[in-house]
């Protein structure tokens, strides 16, 4: 990986305020903050400053050479008026389609910052819909009586537009074969867009800045390189769908560090397009470095997938703490993406009340898992083995050290698929402690080495999965059950070291072959 070095600016300064910009939270400042930056960029670049004050604006376009800098006290509020944003081709949850123009965008610049002191304020309680079960019942009613409508699966939306949306889409698609632009203008207020959108841009700096409250994911570089995030805050409502932090996707040599998320859906996540049009774009998320970052709230502290067809590859994680995040570290993807995920190296992670799992390997993402607590005979029932393709995704080269979480249902469960195996997983240094322990499914390849997990019996069931080395494991000793061992396909499972000769006494074999568990 090559270093990454932030963008050097010239000396040129250039005051919104000069452009007739009007900081009272009233007046629409769109056109003077777009004429500062493009004087800037003109001028050969240099910093846009934002002074103190509630700066409402509409969409903002970013160029070349410029650091939009906020002063202390400084916050960009958007506009909650959908038809300040008109309609753009881009990329959406990984597939290309018309959204609503992105609050902060920019397209094939290079050399381009948002640093400061100031607040991003995107407007998305605006356009995100709102489940009720995620609210107080004050809280619903005061949304409620906002305006917008309700559906019948309780879900408030902020018009009838907003929540027939999809149906429309799939209606006229279904009818024509093809959508049009003029088809999505017709649902315009459903189609809410990322807050920050940079795509095809090069030497990106975000610095200092807090940005928040996103009509869907919040900060989203797409197909760029050379990216520094640097004690940056992401914030959005833990209810808000789709309110990931920042989505890196298809982009290379990146480095995100000292920042804190406290966001609505996965923290820091990794991706690469979906399905076919990720496969065909064939540009991997690669050479990236995440460090010394906290997460206070997230579906996944540090999460790859699921739209991942393009590939995700050499990537770091280290000193990150992930605090009450629903998953901590998550990997997840499902038949029909495609894509490798690779070289990926994970350490020092500290962890606190997961309530689901610390570690994740889900290869059924939207799908159902043959991992419940079912008899044998019907988790193999379910199981279904599909032909090989380059639909498959695959997961191999996945190195964990010193990992720690206190608290969580399920401290790691790694789901692969039949007729892919998650490969080559090694755990080094794991101490966890749960409900429920290890789970591996249909994987090949698995090491767990100096590790301990305090949990309920058993602490590691194994099934359909084989070359699973066992090292140094430690856990409560008085347990009658520490290993389950399921499926005819299970083979060469390795009992090394501390505790070897007592594990092998307390494992239990169901439908396995003869001698598949051995220590040495």
């Amino acid at each position: 990986m090559p270093l990454v070095s932030p963008p050097e600016f010239p000396k040129a300064e250039f005051n919104i305020l000069d452009y007739g910009a009007v900081g009272d939270g009233l007046t629409k400042n769109t056109d003077a903050i777009n004429k500062a930056i493009a004087a800037c960029s003109e001028n050969g670049g240099g910093k846009v400053i934002v002074p103190a004050g509630i700066w409402l604006t509409g969409p903002i376009e970013m160029k070349s050479n410029v650091n939009l800098f906020l002063e202390k006290g400084a916050m960009i509020q958007f506009t909650k008026n959908f038809d300040d944003y008109p309609l753009v081709l881009t990329t959406y949850e990984g597939t290309e389609q018309y959204r609503c123009q992105s609050p902060i965008s920019g397209w094939n610049l290079e050399n381009i910052a948002i640093t400061g002191y100031g607040v991003i304020d995107g407007g998305g309680d605006a356009w995100r819909y709102v489940k009720k079960s995620k609210l107080t019942e004050s809280q619903w009613k005061k949304l409620v009586s906002s305006g917008g409508v309700v559906d019948k699966k309780n879900q408030w939306w902020p018009s009838e537009q907003a929540m027939n949306g999809q149906r429309i889409l799939d209606s006229l698609l279904e009818a024509n074969g093809e959508l049009t632009k003029e088809d999505y203008r017709k649902v315009r207020d459903y189609l809410r867009p990322v807050m920050v959108n940079l795509v095809k841009c090069k030497n990106i700096l975000l610095e200092g800045v807090t940005f928040q409250n996103s009509p869907a994911w919040n900060i989203h570089p797409l197909m760029s390189e050379n990216i520094i995030l640097k004690n940056v805050t992401v914030r959005n409502p833990w209810y808000s769908q789709n309110g990931d932090g920042i989505d890196v996707e298809s982009c290379k040599n990146v480095v995100i560090y000292d920042c804190k998320f406290d966001v609505g859906d996965d923290a820091i996540c990794m991706k690469s397009g979906k399905n076919e049009f990720g496969r065909k774009r064939g540009i991997p998320t690669e050479n990236v470095i995440i460090a010394d970052c906290i997460v206070y709230h997230g579906h996944g502290g540090f999460t790859i997938g699921s739209e991942m067809s393009g590939g995700v590859r050499n990537i770091k994680v280290t000193n990150c703490n992930f605090i009450g995040t629903d998953i901590g570290l998550r990997f997840k993807s499902t038949r029909g993406r495609g894509g490798v995920v690779e070289n990926i190296y994970i350490d020092n992670i500290y962890m606190k009340d997961i309530p689901t799992e610390a570690l994740s390997f889900n290869m059924y993402y939207g799908g159902q898992a043959p991992t419940e607590d079912i008899p044998l005979a019907e988790k193999l029932k379910n199981r279904k083995v599909l032909n090989v393709d380059e639909t498959t995704p695959q997961f191999r080269n996945i190195f964990l050290n010193d990992i720690y979480c206190i608290g969580a249902e399920d401290a790691v469960i790694i789901q692969g698929l039949p007729e892919m195996k998650i490969k080559n997983i090694v755990l080094n240094n794991v101490v966890m402690t749960s409900k429920r322990g290890v789970s591996i499914f249909d994987a090949d390849g698995v090491e767990l080495k100096n590790t301990k997990i305090i949990s309920r019996e058993p602490v590691i069931r194994i099934f359909q999965s084989k070359n699973i080395s066992i090292e140094n494991f430690d856990t409560d000793l008085s347990l009658d059950q520490i290993i389950k061992l399921e499926g005819n396909e299970t083979g060469n499972i390795i009992l090394k070291g501390k505790n070897a000769e007592l594990f092998m006494k307390k494992s239990k074999c169901e439908g396995v072959s003869e001698n598949v568990i051995n220590v040495e």
